[in-house]
């Protein structure tokens, strides 16, 4: 996959696909080789473009830390590399957030707008800031890292339920997967920036049409935030389904209705 010189640093990039013009970003900590099943669902009906954000994977890591307009300015530098004027737009989690912020700054680059389990920020509600969770015990820190994943997660729950005890042993082993002193930085330099995101006052700028999505049972970015979220954006669709902050894999119907209103 291909890398660009953006905004001063190098950021590695990957187009997967043909069709409408899509793209997609990742959450907290996530990768493009992370981001593979979601490439795959999407590559079949678009022309995805995703990339390793500031910091993480095989981008740079910044020398100064990064705030969220300079996630959204790389993200408008992509599309300047691609020659993309505008897109369509889906983002998760973080995603959702860098999502929100490019689409304030730049509305009119935006063709349609997807939100998954994401937040606005300031009045309208914050996720979990998760860049305190370091300073924690051990096992404190597994014990909210459940919570937070999905409120009906106890080991009774996951006993009886093997797909999400699945999904749990995938982000324990991805979260204990070796990391140098270098990306250890960049993904604390990105949680911080996280903790600072605040979109909620410029919301009336997005005049896409635009889908926010949640799971009944997220801890980390509360079903109350994309409410807020979806109240602020005229004509905006909201949709609950089954699940947390996994609800993309925990729940069938996702993938399809996300598709659906993009197409």
């Amino acid at each position: 996959m291909p890398t660009a010189t953006l905004n001063g640093i190098e950021i590695y990039y990957g187009v997967h696909g043909t069709g409408p013009r899509l793209l997609l970003l990742n959450g907290s900590g996530g990768t493009i080789a992370a981001a593979a099943p979601m490439i795959q669902r999407l590559a079949v009906h678009f022309e995805v473009v995703i990339h390793d954000q500031r910091g993480l994977g095989r981008t740079a890591v910044p020398r100064d830390a990064p705030t969220m307009a300079d996630y959204a300015a790389d993200v408008a530098a992509l599309l300047d590399h691609l020659g993309w004027q505008s897109a369509l737009v889906c983002g998760i989690s973080f995603g959702g957030m860098v999502a929100l912020e490019f689409a304030v700054t730049w509305p009119e680059r935006v063709a349609k707008l997807v939100l998954l389990c994401t937040s606005p920020g300031g009045a309208g509600g914050s996720s979990y800031p998760l860049h305190t969770l370091t300073a924690m015990p051990d096992d404190e820190q597994a014990r909210l890292r459940l919570h937070l994943a999905d409120s009906r997660y106890t080991p009774e729950f996951l006993a009886a339920h093997p797909f999400d005890q699945r999904l749990v042993e995938l982000g324990v082993a991805g979260r204990a997967a070796p990391r140098s002193a270098e990306q250890v930085r960049g993904e604390t330099m990105q949680l911080i920036a996280r903790s600072h995101h605040d979109v909620w006052e410029r919301l009336g700028n997005i005049t896409c049409r635009t889908l926010v999505t949640f799971g009944e049972f997220d801890a980390l970015a509360p079903p109350a935030n994309s409410e807020a979220i979806a109240g602020r954006i005229a004509g905006s669709v909201l949709r609950s389904y089954q699940g947390g902050h996994a609800f993309v894999w925990q729940d069938r119907r996702t993938w399809p209705d996300i598709i659906d209103f993009l197409l």
